[in-house]
């Protein structure tokens, strides 16, 4: 268990990290007779006013699941949508978080994208590396299996023996292993599912669904999110009564 995992106590009123799986877009789209792609235009507006909720309320990590490694099963003609809509993004909003003073990061295989998406990304984290506001990153062709077996493979390659393996050997090897643990997860929605979304780091996190689709989700409704996670008892495996007895 981590450092931070060791500490049971009652959620504070604001959580360090949050985690978002932001779906429905397309849903939000077929419902209005518009294209799928109309649904994700529209869910990178909400993401920005999301990012500029968290900052405001003093988060300091947000990480979104923008695309999992299993979404290129979607149809040919969606995926190259959501790629040049990727791309768009980079060109357009990376100015705006440094400005704002973010950093952007991007976790997942890059491998599978262009090299000039490749190279949007690299140039926007070096710009953006010295930014303390927010860290706000981007799982993209990610999958929590996936970063689990990658840094089993770092650790294999680094000739650690297998005695010397244990959870805090290999929570240093996965992604955002200089980060803390999310504290909140939202899912966004209707469905009640992680789908293979930072498996390993949210074993702790505080859980919270919504059926609102992601395009209408808004600073209200992430304060909703907050106001729900700051009930929650953090025990960590411990009892209440151990809480009130260290407290």
């Amino acid at each position: 268990m981590s450092t931070r995992t060791k500490q049971a106590t009652q959620a504070s009123d604001v959580p360090h990290h949050i985690a978002i799986i932001m779906d429905g877009n397309g849903r939000w789209a077929k419902r209005r007779l518009m294209p799928r792609v109309a649904g994700h235009r529209k869910g990178v507006e909400a993401l920005r006013g999301v990012i500029r909720a968290c900052a405001e309320r003093g988060v300091s990590h947000l990480t979104v699941f923008a695309f999992s490694s299993e979404n290129w099963r979607r149809p040919q003609e969606e995926v190259t949508l959501l790629m040049e809509l990727f791309m768009r993004a980079l060109e357009n909003e990376v100015a705006k978080l440094h400005e704002n003073g973010i950093r952007f990061r991007v976790i997942g295989d890059l491998s599978g994208f262009s090299e000039r998406i490749q190279t949007l990304i690299r140039d926007a984290e070096a710009l953006t590396r010295d930014n303390t506001r927010l860290t706000f990153t981007v799982a993209a062709n990610y999958g929590g299996r996936w970063d689990i077996v990658q840094a089993v493979k770092k650790l294999m390659l680094s000739g650690v023996p297998a005695g010397a393996v244990n959870e805090t050997t290999l929570a240093e090897q996965l992604s955002i292993a200089d980060m803390p643990e999310p504290d909140l997860f939202i899912r966004t929605g209707g469905e009640q599912r992680i789908s293979n979304f930072l498996m390993w780091q949210l074993a702790y996190t505080e859980l919270y669904f919504t059926d609102a689709l992601w395009p209408d989700f808004d600073a209200p409704a992430l304060d909703q999110a907050i106001a729900s996670y700051r009930t929650r008892e953090r025990r960590f495996g411990r009892t209440s009564e151990q809480l009130r007895s260290a407290s």
